[in-house]
């Protein structure tokens, strides 16, 4: 009796140990963006809390080129988490822009917080509206960026070329400085506010953020479903004394379609169920919104993320 019990009790050791060797085997990179902008950190914060929150998880944050460099990175197997703008996520999907073929290996696991344009200019400038950047040089983000394929859609919008504009593809940190020595005219970035990368320029350069009004928003609107209306509050920058109005797109998280159901649960739940500390480690976590978790996103959701919103009443 001893022995079976014995026999039965070094079995079940044998398996647990066996498990816990399997849960330490959860290796993620999670594809974030440059160290100006707001996914790295975000990500950075993401990956913390599942890391203490799940067993045996270890997801790292990575810094990358963002948006579009992200989905490639999970369409090559090289990350299995990433962090991608909503519009950038529908071209690769669907082969649009700068995506030659469709990149389909993902799926969603939930929205994170909005991402809005803004587009800076020097405090003095003449300057009045983006179509007022004509014969310019304006950092427009990283090559194949979500960024640059916002300023081509701005072009678009207001009725000028892309030529028309002397494009510098710079990251947000790259633009800023290049603000700072007076080298770019205008930058662009579309992240969370406020932005570090625009929050070091106010430090030392009265600046003013550009309005996205009237035909043009309602143009982007109408032929960018995944952009719409949002507002920038005053004083989210130094001296930024009114409310700007422009348009955003969505933060998404996103995994690759390899990833096993439980997983990928495990991350939703954990994600969703500790706001709290995320809202704590960073700001834009207090933007995470359950009930806007599954809008604005055109791809499919991953099994494992559908389980935790089923469970919620999220979705059907």
């Amino acid at each position: 009796m001893r022995k079976t019990l014995l026999g039965t009790v070094l079995c079940l050791a044998l398996i647990g140990l066996f498990s816990a060797v399997q849960a330490a085997d959860v290796q993620m990179i999670l594809a974030t963006g440059g160290t100006a902008g707001t996914y790295y950190p975000f990500g950075g914060a993401m990956a913390k809390i599942w890391n203490s929150k799940i067993p045996g998880m270890n997801v790292t944050a990575q810094t990358t080129g963002a948006s579009a460099e992200n989905v490639r990175l999970v369409s090559k197997k090289e990350a299995e988490l990433a962090l991608v703008q909503s519009d950038t996520l529908d071209f690769a999907f669907n082969a649009k822009e700068a995506f030659k073929e469709k990149l389909t290996n993902m799926k969603a696991v939930a929205v994170l917080y909005p991402e809005i344009i803004q587009v800076v200019v020097a405090a003095d400038s003449p300057v009045k509206d983006f179509a007022g950047l004509k014969g310019m040089r304006v950092g427009v983000g990283a090559p194949g960026s979500g960024t640059e394929a916002n300023f081509r859609q701005l072009c678009d919008a207001y009725g000028i070329s892309k030529e028309d504009i002397k494009a510098q593809y710079l990251s947000f940190s790259e633009s800023a400085e290049q603000f700072k020595d007076r080298h770019i005219d205008a930058f662009i970035v579309t992240a969370g506010i406020p932005n570090s990368a625009i929050m070091d320029v106010s430090t030392q350069h009265a600046i003013r953020i550009l309005s996205i009004t009237g035909e043009p928003m309602k143009q982007l609107e109408k032929k960018y479903p995944f952009l719409s209306p949002a507002k920038i509050p005053a004083n989210t920058y130094k001296e930024m004394a009114e409310d700007v109005n422009t348009m955003a797109v969505n933060a998404v998280l996103i995994v690759t379609d390899a990833a096993k159901d439980d997983v990928v649960y495990s991350l939703t739940k954990a994600l969703f169920e500790n706001q709290a500390d995320l809202a704590s480690a960073h700001a834009k976590g207090k933007e995470l919104n359950l009930n806007k978790a599954v809008t604005g996103v055109s791809i499919p959701f991953h099994p494992g993320a559908v389980k935790y919103y089923k469970e919620k009443g999220i979705m059907k």
